[in-house]
């Protein structure tokens, strides 16, 4: 038996939605474990395993939680856990809490497509065509300052 020593991204999905496309090939940049419930994820979050930052690289919560089940989770994470911690909403958009420069979490609002983008960029879902073909579309947003005036994102 080989020891696979690619890091590990643990996911959880609702078994009532259809599921992705995930990538099980050799190629992929992480070994996909999947965790029956949102309660076993929780549990395992807690465990040594996540703790010691060692193995698990990333969690993805897939259509199968609410908000406040992910800040939950999110204030319950260990500190030395560097990893990324993805949540997809029902409707396909979603949260990114990331690690910053600092060593303090960001929490990134996704859209659908960005949603869609980290999961080919990172190689957990097989490429779609237009990531194959290298086309990529990024869309500036509009937000809004503290005065209300509207301004381009960086």
């Amino acid at each position: 038996m080989e020891l696979d020593e690619r890091r590990i991204t643990l996911i959880t999905y609702d078994k009532q939605r259809e599921e992705r496309s995930w990538n099980f090939s050799d190629h992929s940049t992480n070994r996909i474990v999947f965790i029956e419930s949102f309660a076993l994820l929780r549990s395992t979050v807690a465990s040594p395993l996540v703790r010691s930052d060692s193995d698990v690289e990333r969690i993805v919560l897939d259509r199968c939680s609410t908000e406040s089940e992910y800040l939950s989770l999110l204030a319950d994470l260990p500190h030395s856990f560097a990893g990324d911690v993805l949540m997809i909403r029902m409707d396909s958009t979603g949260f990114l809490s990331a690690t910053g420069r600092g060593g303090d979490r960001i929490l990134y609002s996704l859209g659908p497509e960005d949603v869609e983008f980290y999961l080919e960029t990172v190689r957990l879902v097989q490429p779609s065509e237009a990531l194959q073909r290298h086309v990529l579309k990024f869309r500036p947003r509009v937000v809004e300052n503290i005065e209300g005036k509207a301004v381009k994102a960086q």
